[in-house]
């Protein structure tokens, strides 16, 4: 496992998390253990796994367009032992092998770690049949399973050793594409289910998830030149969620969950449902997909459009305070 340094996290962004997971932590891991198989279905190309089927064939096995029956070959393989990394865009890997994802994985706990790629919009003129604003809300349903979403390329990386590790059935959601903004240049002790606190701020918390953590970033500092202190966390963690970093902010008025997925299901439904349970906790906030489908276009343009990006959060915030403030 290489460590994460300047050099490396400027390497990765380049190539973004798929092509980070899928052309520098998934070849090393085959190469240092025999029990590990890759798995994927007619993307192997377009996944990066060239050097995977070229470098190990043995251990790469594509099954073509039939994700229902890579999840049960990949569960049965599982079963004898291995551990299997299965991987395709996250709408197809999520949606069409639910069923078996659910029963093979949850209900049996099969050692497999699910990697869906080009999530949230990611997929930009291939349109709603390409796009996945859901499956943060249908895979933390699954009793057994740790849902991730990474907020980088040097987290994706990480987050693959951490799942390789972790037994029984994990799902990451690769968000964004090439030339991703870099949120880890040096070494950090990634744990599943522990959230991150990047910056510290008093008035507002921004609880972001996956690509859009650069966004809520850029938003906080902006906030914080108008006057208004604002914290960001990194909850790469959906399920379970990180509760403790959680209430460290109870004291700020507003928490701001930002995230590339339906409003309804995701992080701030999941950060929700704590807070309802909880005494004296802050306002809250989803910023997302609204519930609806989207017209194809670019990612650039579409996450403006939703509101997720730098500016579009910053908007959306100052125009909840002044609301508020009436």
């Amino acid at each position: 496992m290489q460590e994460i340094n300047k050099r490396n996290s400027r390497t990765w962004s380049r190539l973004g998390q798929r092509g980070t997971v899928c052309g520098v932590a998934l070849p090393e891991m085959l190469k240092e253990q025999e029990g590990y198989y890759v798995m994927t279905a007619d993307l192997a190309h377009l996944s990066g796994l060239d050097r995977i089927r070229q470098n190990f064939p043995h251990q790469f096995i594509n099954v073509g367009i039939a994700e229902q029956n890579m999840i049960g070959v990949a569960s049965g393989l599982a079963f004898e032992g291995n551990t299997v990394f299965v991987t395709t865009y996250a709408t197809f890997l999520s949606m069409r092998g639910y069923e078996q994802i659910r029963h093979n994985l949850g209900y049996q706990r099969a050692n497999v770690k699910l990697i869906g790629s080009a999530s949230g919009l990611a997929m930009g003129m291939s349109g709603n049949t390409h796009y996945s604003y859901e499956d943060l809300a249908i895979m933390r349903a699954i009793p057994n399973m740790v849902v991730v979403s990474p907020a980088d390329a040097a987290e994706a990386y990480q987050a693959v050793y951490c799942a390789a590790n972790q037994e029984g059935p994990v799902y990451i959601r690769l968000s964004g594409n090439l030339n991703e903004p870099v949120i880890y240049s040096e070494p950090y002790d990634f744990q599943l289910g522990k959230g991150r606190i990047l910056k510290q701020g008093e008035d507002i918390v921004l609880i972001a998830t996956g690509g859009v953590v650069a966004d809520a970033l850029c938003a906080a500092e902006r906030l914080d030149s108008y006057g208004i202190s604002s914290a960001v966390i990194n909850m790469h963690t959906i399920k379970p969620l990180d509760e403790e970093v959680i209430k460290q902010y109870f004291h700020a008025k507003w928490m701001v969950t930002v995230e590339e997925h339906n409003v309804i299901g995701g992080l701030g439904s999941a950060v929700a449902e704590f807070l309802a349970s909880q005494k004296n906790s802050p306002l809250q906030v989803r910023i997302g997909v609204e519930d609806q489908f989207l017209h194809p276009a670019d990612h650039g343009f579409l996450k403006q459009k939703c509101g997720l990006d730098a500016d579009g959060i910053y908007k959306k915030i100052m125009n909840i305070l002044e609301r508020t403030s009436e």
